[in-house]
Formats: C-alpha cells, sequence, structure tokens
C-alpha cells in the first residue's frame, strides 16, 4: 500500500509549489494590466512574491507589497475589497477543477533580509565567521 505523503513537516508538494506559481503570474499579470475595476487598485504597482496553497488547493494566501512599501494596510483592504473579482480573473485564466479562495499578507521578505544583512555586518559576527 502506497504512503499518504500528506503528513505535517512534509512542506508543499509539486502540485501545490506549482498552482501556487500559476496563482502568482496571473495575479502579477492582472495587477501589471490594470484589468481590474476598481480604479483605486489598478493605480498601485503591486509586486506578488510568493503564493502558497493550502494541501487541498482550496486557499491561496498571496504575498504582497506595494511598490516602495507605502500604504501597505490600504493595499490589504483593498486586496481584500476585490478578492472576488480577483478570484473569478484567476478561475478564467486557470484551468483548475477549484479556483482557491484568496487571502493576502503583507511579504516581509525585503525586512527580513535587511535584518540579516545587518546582523551579518556586525563586528562580533564577522569575527565568529571568521572574515
Amino acid at each position: 500500500m502506497a504512503k499518504n505523503k500528506l503528513h505535517e513537516g512534509s512542506g508543499p508538494s509539486q502540485r501545490q509549489l506549482r498552482v501556487g506559481e500559476l496563482i502568482r503570474r496571473a495575479l502579477s499579470e492582472i495587477f501589471a494590466r490594470g484589468d481590474l475595476h476598481d480604479p483605486d487598485l489598478n493605480r498601485l504597482s503591486i509586486t506578488v512574491g510568493e503564493v502558497r496553497t493550502s494541501p487541498d488547493l482550496r486557499i491561496a494566501t498571496a504575498y504582497v507589497l506595494p511598490l516602495g512599501g507605502k500604504g501597505q494596510e490600504d493595499t490589504l483592504k483593498l486586496m481584500a475589497r476585490n478578492k472576488g473579482e480577483l478570484r473569478r480573473m484567476i478561475g478564467k485564466k486557470l484551468a483548475l477543477k477549484f479556483t482557491p479562495e484568496l487571502r493576502f499578507q503583507l511579504d516581509d521578505t525585503f525586512d527580513r533580509m535587511d535584518d540579516t544583512r545587518r546582523i551579518l555586518s556586525q563586528d562580533a559576527v564577522r569575527r565568529d565567521i571568521g572574515e
């Protein structure tokens, strides 16, 4: 009998990664083209860093950041207000059995990279790693 690969801690499956990347590309294209009916959201330049999907592919969490990092909370509110339209547009672009429910979170990758650089540039750390 085959083992179930959906146990905790195994990380995302290849299918989750593939669907997440398809959704990320579709969202990026929608934002770049300004295809939405909301003029407030069309005025913004939004970066979609990553999309993570649940194991059953019913929920997709998009990690987004407005250009320059300004107005982050307002951007999340605008995206939440338009998530139905975004979901419909993604459903048209992708041939999935179910279009996942969209959730949006701020992408803090750049902040974490800055913190890591700051830590690695400290004298005590540089001495410990042998620079």
